[in-house]
């Protein structure tokens, strides 16, 4: 859940330093971290910094600290409002062990002392009702914990980059916790929380800090709990009564997988697993005869003790050269639960330079099944979100634009702008940049695949994500041109295959200036619209567009390498003929006008309701008639579309008029226009109108546009056959049955059978 504005404020103003910036990167020398560490100059633990309250002392319970006022209405807010989803405590007290461990392994190579490597338990005890998560890193004395567990919003991790910051050459260490507030999400699960603590200073002493998230704390020396070894510190959480699914192991395994799968340090879970081995059988070996193999039976053993959960590597960040295909894409079933697809393509990739970045993406090779119900599933999580090899969300709608939803992968940068509980991402500069180099390897994939010499690949990749990019065009004006090259149609070039705008372009005619589409719905009834045979008497070839997406995405284009896309279906069409020719057409079209004058007169009289007005066309070959639309008409393919949308929302409103710009378009040199002229000469009676609307209704349909009145149409269809049939043959007149027939003692008529 976000936090309102009023929440935000209380926090800015209650914490003492305010928030530091996203993750500051340092590289630190060995004098100046000795410096920091001998000074208590550099706070170990990524927790909450602390208040420097006065202590009420007592020598039984040790030093006890109050919260000021502001910081305890604070931490209310971070407990009840800050987190959506009380599951992430783990990863964010898993988190501070990572950067803890973090620090002492940079500490010891620098300060060059010899010491294991660093690791995270967690354990679980139903029995007492607690949750351990223990870490071997860096631990704290009394003032770090004094200073590190109090104060809101001013964190550990921030202050150690603080002060390893002035010199920027060499490797940067980046740790996650700059905002201070991942202590306390403990106490979304937790009544009271415990820390036992030793730091990794010579001689140093381990302390216990207690808190059940009241207005105190108390920090005293522990000499009775079990002791640490080396350095480290050990976090022991009393679990609330509703908080017990996190004391089952599958849960927090789950949690774990889930969240913090790729943190570098080993993370070890406390857990029971049982094994089965053969032991002899004894009481059916009793009897058992001389030579006679011995009998077994299986028996189950438990052991208890810690397992390492953590064992599968982030390959995003080795080098691309040291990973192999059968890594790329085993990653890829792991993350992703595609144990069953094979990703088309992948891409790795780092980001470098003000903002570091290094991510994996993929094209998987079938479509998933949840966008094959939805092609814009929120739950189809693509892009998952790491910072410093911890999980933080896979929601995040801004990372990727929507057309991109079918590309899998993962990102990990520590220069994402989160908010305070690391569960939204803000808007910013960082986030456009990334988005840009996001955005730009996926098209770099899709021409990868374009250009691949596996037969029927881009096919299979179109069939499966050709209407995201379709999407894209619409949607994305910077990307549009990119998309362009990458869509494909089908034309009249070829019913099977489709083709590229370049491929449209390869074969163009001599002269040709524009490129030309035509709106249906499937090839076959797009083929046979009007409108196709008059940009084939030029000699043109005419791209189909055979869905409602379709017709979107190519106005939304409108131009292709400086050639304007021009809809066949409109009015407007225009071959940009030499003037010569155009004046020739003009003439033409002049002396069939003034020929078939009666005809358009008598089409806009009867048809007044259906169209806007007739023309004559000198284009069409085939067809007596076709229907298009005016400059700023709708295609039949939409206004059925839009007529849906309406429906769907629950309207009865009627398309507005200025929708549907209808013309009537008739070829004079076809009979059934010529033979529509004798007869309004002739006699303009009901067979005329019914043929004049039988030419309408046929020009409709082959246009794309369904009929009206169907019982109408039929009427006519009707009419027209039996006007051709001839006279109506009587039926035959049923026989009346006379009285001696109907006389029950009339003899029955005998029949004589003759043989030979």
């Amino acid at each position: 859940m976000k936090l309102s504005k009023g929440a935000l404020c209380i926090l800015v103003s209650s914490a003492a330093c305010g928030i530091n910036a996203f993750t500051t990167s340092y590289a630190g020398h060995r004098s100046s971290l000795r410096t920091a560490f001998v000074n208590d100059k550099l706070p170990n633990h990524n927790g909450v910094q602390a208040l420097n309250s006065s202590p009420a002392t007592d020598a039984s319970t040790g030093d006890t600290y109050e919260f000021q006022a502001e910081v305890g209405r604070v931490m209310d807010i971070i407990i009840n409002s800050l987190y959506s989803d009380r599951d992430v405590f783990l990863r964010e007290l898993v988190s501070n062990a990572a950067d803890a461990c973090d620090k002492k392994r940079f500490l010891s190579l620098t300060e060059e002392t010899g010491v294991a490597e660093p690791k995270i338990k967690i354990k679980a005890d139903k029995g007492a009702q607690t949750l351990t998560i223990e870490d071997s890193g860096l631990g704290m004395t009394k003032d770090e914990l004094v200073n590190n567990l109090g104060k809101i919003a001013s964190s550990g991790t921030a202050k150690f980059a603080e002060a390893l910051g002035e010199n920027k050459g060499g490797d940067a260490v980046n740790l996650i916790g700059q905002f201070g507030v991942g202590f306390y999400s403990g106490y979304l699960v937790a009544e009271k929380m415990t820390v036992i603590t030793k730091s990794m200073k010579d001689d140093a002493i381990q302390y216990k800090w207690e808190s059940d998230a009241g207005g105190t704390f108390t920090i005293s020396e522990d000499d009775v709990g079990e002791p640490i070894e080396g350095s480290g510190t050990r976090l022991i959480m009393k679990m609330k009564e509703d908080a017990g699914d996190y004391l089952e192991t599958s849960k927090l395994e789950e949690l774990l997988q889930r969240y913090s799968e790729f943190i570098e340090f080993p993370i070890e879970i406390y857990k029971e697993t049982t094994t089965y081995e053969k032991v002899p059988d004894v009481e059916a070996n009793k009897d058992l005869a001389e030579g006679e193999e011995p009998k077994t039976t299986t028996i189950p053993q438990t052991k208890e003790g810690y397992e390492v959960l953590n064992n599968q590597k982030p390959i995003w960040l080795r080098s691309p050269k040291e990973v192999t295909e059968e890594e790329y894409k085993e990653f890829y079933k792991t993350a992703f639960k595609a144990a069953y697809d094979e990703p088309m393509k992948h891409t790795h990739f780092v980001l470098e330079g003000q903002i570091m970045c290094k991510s994996i993406l993929y094209i998987p090779g079938t479509l998933p099944y949840e966008l094959s119900r939805d092609m814009f599933d929120e739950n189809a999580r693509n892009i998952r979100l790491y910072v410093r090899r911890v999980f933080i969300n896979d929601k995040f709608d801004e990372l990727m634009p929507r057309w991109l939803k079918f590309v899998k992968g993962v990102v990990d940068s520590d220069d994402l702008p989160l908010n305070v509980g690391r569960e939204i991402l803000q808007k910013s500069k960082v986030l456009n940049i990334i988005s840009k180099r996001l955005v730009r390897k996926s098209l770099d994939m899709i021409r990868d695949i374009e250009k691949s010499s596996k037969d029927g690949e881009y096919t299979q990749f179109w069939n499966n994500f050709g209407k995201y990019l379709k999407v894209g065009v619409i949607e994305d004006d910077r990307a549009k041109d990119d998309i362009a090259p990458l869509l494909r149609f089908f034309s009249t070039n070829d019913d099977d295959e489709y083709t590229s705008l370049r491929g449209y372009m390869s074969r163009m005619k001599e002269g040709q200036k524009e490129i030309y589409y035509v709106v249906g719905e499937g090839v076959r009834n797009t083929r046979m619209n009007p409108a196709v045979e008059k940009v084939k008497s030029k000699g043109y070839e005419v791209l189909l567009m055979t869905e409602p997406l379709d017709e979107i995405c190519i106005q939304n284009l409108r131009n292709f390498k400086d050639l304007p896309i021009i809809d066949a279906g409109k009015d407007n069409l225009n071959f940009n003929d030499s003037k010569e020719e155009t004046d020739d057409t003009k003439n033409e079209e002049e002396a069939l006008k003034l020929k078939f004058s009666s005809v358009m007169e008598y089409l806009e009289t009867e048809l007044a309701d259906k169209i806007q007005s007739v023309k004559v066309s000198t284009l069409l070959t085939e067809s007596p008639a076709a229907l298009v639309q005016g400059v700023y008409g709708m295609s039949p393919t939409m206004q059925r579309y839009m007529k849906a949308q309406s429906v769907a929302m629950g309207s009865s409103d009627a398309m507005p008029e200025s929708m549907n710009q209808a013309i009537l378009e008739i070829n004079p040199k076809h009979p059934i226009v010529m033979q529509l002229n004798e007869m309004i000469k002739t006699e303009a009676g009901e067979e005329t109108k019914n043929f004049a609307t039988l030419l309408y209704d046929v020009a409709a349909m082959k246009s794309g546009y369904e009929i009206e009145e169907p019982a109408d149409f039929a009427s006519r269809i009707l009419a027209l056959m039996e006007s051709k049939s001839g006279p109506a043959i009587p039926a035959p007149a049923a026989s009346t049955p006379t009285a001696e027939d109907e006389s029950d003692d009339a003899p029955s008529a005998e029949v004589e059978v003759v043989t030979d």
